[in-house]
């Protein structure tokens, strides 16, 4: 087992990448439907549910960051057989679910109008309360965090976390059992064991 990407599979850097994105993803969903679901506004536990939800999105963040970084570092395994249509449609959908992945953690912080307790050891100042707010939005757009807000969270919940974001993994976890079952290919052996 490798660290690195071979030609015939993901390394382990890239596979734990990978699984670690997909955790945080659903825990991050799990925290803050909780949060909806199950406890009433200004509550300590509504607080501690947004604020894993929070702490969750920046921790994403760092590891698509590193994600990216590793991506370009390293060589892609060879695509198993397919037709053009299929390498296209799979090259689209990853450029997707890597604008996805970025723009979410992204228009999360932005768009929240509290500190995040980062996992309760230290505090994150909110975007609004940051010299990029003040000189970007404030003095250059002429914005008040309330008018900026407004667009970035239908974006970041009614467009992106409650739709878009759904159909983008069910789409990603379908074409990986196509190609397991139907086309019977090595896609998820190459980023599940690397075997």
């Amino acid at each position: 087992m490798t660290l690195k990407n071979t030609a015939y599979n993901y390394g382990l850097v890239a596979r734990s990448l990978h699984w670690a994105t997909a955790f945080l993803f659903l825990v991050s969903y799990c925290s803050v439907y909780y949060r909806h679901w199950f406890t009433e506004e200004k509550t300590p536990e509504n607080w501690t549910a947004l604020q894993l939800h929070l702490s969750i999105g920046i921790s994403l963040a760092v590891v698509i960051i590193l994600r990216v970084i590793w991506r370009n570092m390293n060589r892609v395994p060879t695509a198993e057989p397919g037709t053009r249509l299929e390498h296209m449609a799979a090259h689209v959908g990853h450029y997707i679910l890597y604008a996805m992945m970025i723009s979410m953690p992204l228009t999360g912080y932005i768009g929240t109008g509290v500190n995040t307790e980062y996992f309760f050891l230290f505090d994150i100042p909110k975007f609004e309360n940051t010299v990029v707010f003040q000189t970007v939005v404030a003095d250059w757009m002429g914005l008040g965090f309330k008018e900026f807000e407004k667009p970035i969270d239908y974006f970041h919940k009614d467009i992106m976390g409650s739709l878009v974001v759904w159909l983008l993994i069910l789409g990603h976890i379908f074409a990986a059992l196509y190609h397991h079952f139907i086309k019977r290919d090595r896609t998820i052996v190459k980023i599940t064991s690397g075997g």
